[in-house]
This record gives C-alpha cells, sequence and structure tokens, in this order.
C-alpha cells in the first residue's frame, strides 16, 4: 500500500492562483495552516484505518450498528480536535472557518477515508440549515452538540418507494398536544446508526399533509434517536451490503411514534432539506476530486519503478516510459486538478456574492464531473497497474468502489443533466447561462480557441432551450458544457502555471485538455 499524502500544494495552488480565493476575502496564511494541519491529521489517523475498515466493515448486532476496528478512537480524535465546529459560528462554540478552507478539508478527508467521512460529514450541513431555518431555541439546543461530537447527523429523504422522487415520500408526521411525532420508514441513510458518539440527531423529511399535495406536503423534522437516554422509537433494521464505503453503515431506518421538532415552517421542508442537500453536492465534488487525485498518487507511484520492457535503447523501462502509461497518468492529472479548479471557482464566486443563477449553473457542473473524475481516473488507475490494480494491495480497488457511489447520491448526475438543460438554463431569461458565459469568457481570456468555443455552446444552448423535449438532449449538452469550463479553468491553470512546483508540468498537460474524453 502506498502511504496516503495530502495534496496541500495543489489545494493552494488551486485556491490561490486559480480560484483566486483572496478576492473572496480568503486568508490564506490561516486557510493554509489550518489545511497542512489536517493534512497530517489525515496521513496519521485517519489513512491507516482506511484498507482495514474497509477489509471489516460494518455489523448490526441486535440492533446496534458496530463501526470498524480503530473508528471509535479516530472519530474522538476528530471531535475532540474541534474539526466537527470548523465552520460553525463561534458563538457556539464553532471555528468560524470559511467554505473554501472546508472545501480542502472535505477533500483530505474524503481522500484520506472517504467512509468516516460519509459518516461525520454532514455535522456543517445539519448546523447550516438549523442557522438559516432553525429557531434560536433549536440553535442554542443542538449546535453545540453537534460540534462537540455528542451528536452526529443523519439526513433522511430517501424511502423504498421515493428515491429521486421525493413527491412519493410517505413517512408522515402527526401533531398531537405534546407535540410531533414520526412513523415511517426511510432507507439509503448513512450513518443511521453507529456506536462513535453519543446520539444522532436524523433530520427527517416527513409528510405533514395528504399524498396528493406532493411535495408541498412535506416538513423537515429534527429526531434524536435517544431522549433522555431512552429510544426515540428509532431504530435501524439492517444495513445494506454495498460494493464500497464498507466502513460507513448505510441503513434502513423506522421511525415508530418518534418525537420530533419541526424545523422551519409546516409544508416547506424540501427548501429547508435543500440547505443541506446543497451543502453535500459541492462535498460529494470534492469526494470525486479526492478519489481522482489518491488514483493519480498511487498510480504514478507504481508506474515509475514498476520494471517493464525496454526503451528504444533496450535499457529497461518502468511503466511510466511507455505512451499508452503516459497517456493515461496525464488524463488522471488533467482530471483531479480540473475538477478541483471548477469546484473552487464555483465556491469563490458564491462567496463573492456572485447571482444564485450562476451558482445554481455551476453546482451540476461540478457534482457531474469532479464524481466522474473520480471514477475514470481509478479506473485508469486499476489498468495501469494492471493485475496489482485489480488487487486490493495497492488500493485502487477500494478507490473505484467508493467513488462509484458519488455518480449516484446526493442526485443521479442524470438528473443534475437534466436540471442543467431545464430549470438552470432558462431561469430568470437564462441569466445562469449568461453568467456562465461570462465566467468562461473571464477565466480564458486570450485563449485563441475561445471565441468558437462559446459560439458553438451558445448555438447548442439555443437549441437546447428552442427544444420541445430538452430531457433528449441534457446529456450531450451537459457534456459540452463541463467540456467548456474545464478548458477554461485549465487555461487559468496554464497561465498561474509559475506559482506550481510543477510548472512546466501544468503547461504540457493544459495542451491536452481538449482530447479528455467526457
Amino acid at each position: 500500500m502506498i502511504p496516503f499524502e495530502a495534496p496541500v500544494d495543489d489545494i493552494l495552488f488551486s485556491l490561490a492562483h486559480v480560484a483566486r480565493a483572496q478576492e473572496a476575502g480568503w486568508d490564506r496564511e490561516t486557510g493554509e495552516a489550518i489545511i497542512t494541519h489536517f493534512g497530517e491529521f489525515a496521513a496519521e489517523v485517519l489513512a491507516p484505518i482506511n484498507a482495514p475498515g474497509d477489509a471489516e466493515g460494518c455489523r448490526l448486532e441486535n440492533g446496534r450498528v458496530l463501526m470498524p476496528d480503530g473508528f471509535r478512537e479516530a472519530y474522538q480524535k476528530l471531535a475532540g480536535d474541534g474539526w466537527l465546529g470548523l465552520t460553525a459560528p463561534e458563538e457556539f462554540g464553532g471555528q468560524g472557518v470559511d467554505a473554501l478552507t472546508a472545501a480542502a478539508i472535505t477533500e483530505i478527508f474524503a481522500g484520506a477515508n472517504h467512509s468516516l467521512q460519509m459518516v461525520s460529514g454532514l455535522v456543517p450541513g445539519a448546523v447550516s440549515t438549523l442557522m438559516h431555518q432553525g429557531s434560536r431555541e433549536q440553535q442554542e439546543a443542538w449546535i453545540p452538540r453537534l460540534i462537540s461530537g455528542e451528536f452526529l447527523a443523519t439526513m433522511c429523504l430517501t424511502e423504498p418507494e421515493a428515491g429521486s422522487d421525493l413527491a412519493r415520500i410517505r413517512c408522515a408526521a402527526t401533531q398531537d398536544d405534546n407535540g410531533w411525532r414520526i412513523d415511517g420508514e426511510k432507507t439509503f441513510i448513512s450513518g443511521g446508526g453507529q456506536d462513535m458518539s453519543e446520539n444522532i440527531l436524523h433530520l427527517v423529511l416527513a409528510r405533514t399533509a395528504p399524498m396528493e399535495t406532493g411535495l408541498r406536503g412535506l416538513s423537515l423534522f429534527l429526531v434524536p434517536a435517544q431522549v433522555e437516554g431512552r429510544p426515540n422509537g428509532v431504530a435501524v433494521t439492517r444495513i445494506e451490503e454495498k460494493l464500497g464505503l464498507h466502513a460507513s453503515p448505510t441503513c434502513q431506518m423506522r421511525f415508530d411514534n418518534a418525537r420530533a421538532e419541526l424545523v422551519g415552517v409546516e409544508g416547506q421542508g424540501l427548501a429547508a432539506m435543500f440547505i443541506l442537500m446543497n451543502h453535500a453536492r459541492i462535498d460529494v465534488s470534492m469526494q470525486g476530486v479526492a478519489h481522482a487525485t489518491r488514483a493519480h498518487a498511487i498510480a504514478s507511484a507504481y508506474a515509475a519503478t514498476r520494471v517493464q520492457g525496454r526503451k528504444a535503447d533496450r535499457s529497461p523501462a518502468v511503466l511510466s516510459d511507455h505512451a499508452d502509461v503516459r497517456r493515461k497518468l496525464d488524463e488522471q492529472r488533467i482530471l483531479a486538478l480540473g475538477a478541483r479548479g471548477m469546484s473552487h471557482v464555483a465556491l469563490v464566486e458564491s462567496l463573492r456574492g456572485a447571482p444564485v443563477e450562476l451558482i445554481d449553473f455551476l453546482t451540476p457542473i461540478c457534482k457531474i464531473f469532479g464524481t466522474e473524475s473520480g471514477i475514470r481516473a481509478s479506473d485508469l488507475g486499476i489498468q495501469i497497474l494492471g493485475g496489482y490494480g485489480y488487487l486490493t494491495e495497492y488500493g485502487l480497488s477500494q478507490c473505484w468502489r467508493d467513488a462509484r457511489i458519488t455518480a449516484i447520491y446526493e442526485g443521479a448526475n442524470g438528473i443534475h443533466a437534466l436540471q442543467l438543460a431545464t430549470r438552470a438554463l432558462t431561469q430568470k431569461g437564462g441569466a445562469g447561462a449568461d453568467a456562465f458565459a461570462a465566467l468562461v469568457e473571464r477565466l480564458a481570456e486570450g485563449a485563441d480557441w475561445l471565441p468558437g468555443a462559446i459560439d458553438e455552446w451558445q448555438a447548442r444552448r439555443a437549441v437546447v432551450v428552442a427544444s420541445d423535449n430538452p430531457a433528449e438532449l441534457a446529456h450531450d449538452f451537459s457534456r459540452l458544457t463541463i467540456g467548456l469550463y474545464l478548458r477554461a479553468v485549465w487555461h487559468r491553470i496554464a497561465a498561474a502555471a509559475d506559482a506550481h512546483p510543477d510548472a512546466d508540468e501544468l503547461r504540457r498537460l493544459a495542451a491536452k485538455v481538449a482530447s479528455v474524453r467526457l
């Protein structure tokens, strides 16, 4: 196994020189210190239990979910060092760190141990949801307990008959003189049960109006697993057997007259939950970046030392001397650096106060490309290592298995492509698309390919907008849009290459971006 090393230099280069985070008020000195420190923590505490946790998996015994060996201790260190409250407001005991530094932490965490990041990573989103939708009483009651590690959080949306179609949710909330109660089932709940935190705060989307009201009949609730030390009618009925993320328990849940608190306004649960979901979608993009980066690190280290074949002068060759292997390594690197830069630029635009229509346009692009980059780079890594890549020894099989879910959860990528070709393309008269085109022109200023690429994209945009059936055009349009954004970000990478230790390599890769398969 090739040891994990956090890609701190690449992350800092991307934030400072590609996304130009300082323009959004990012404090590089503070950010660099936090990112570097967490990189060391990840390498020392989180990464060593990643492969063993994958091999051991989780267990459900007597209704209790048991995490793999070492996870409880790692979580205690994570919580004890204050990492769960990194972005939480200082008034509640958090550190108030910016979203850009937090995104870097997410990437490093997922690269070191995606499963543990899955179970603990919803705390910042839960805190944000409470800050935007919760009452002051709820904020004071729950946020300190979340960031201390006493509670972890889950997001309970999916049901056996309600996956992407949330209008089919049946889990019901009823109100009596003593408050709200939840009854029903939820499935695919990450961290629905675990033995790391003392308690769990479930954020549950439940129906408060008849089925025919559809999405308007959904409300958001807080449901603690235990109340005053006693079970609150929340049970894990099974944990799923999965392709990957074996150390992250994916639970089927039953709520039986569980006490609950309404968050926000009754009937507006989906809007409240979207705060949590949008936070998760950026996180998922960074998970994809993490896997692409880790896959390249493993493959490049192996290819640099594995002797196979001969060079033209008949001297022994290592794998990276062969053109096809170099091509695959280059593609991995292009994907990882490009996807990271795309997400960082989107985050900076959000923090700079860009129109919400632009952020709504960029989010599905980043989610699709980030996740698919992680899957593709992992697949390329397996191929580079050949038979050894197919074994568990080098960790690439786990990279691929863990990355594969990212294109499915937090909105399947096909749904995001559809959103891009419909609502994101047309809302407010196409304001998001106009802002996207302006952003591309700013990123790729001076590029000789830019005028023709923008004209092609604008022409295709017009065709999609005019279509009676944009869903049929959504996939191809999303690929064209992603490709345009990727080239623009890589133009910025090449322009800033002198600030990177591998400047010549970045300029060489920039010339190859247009050939990457999307």
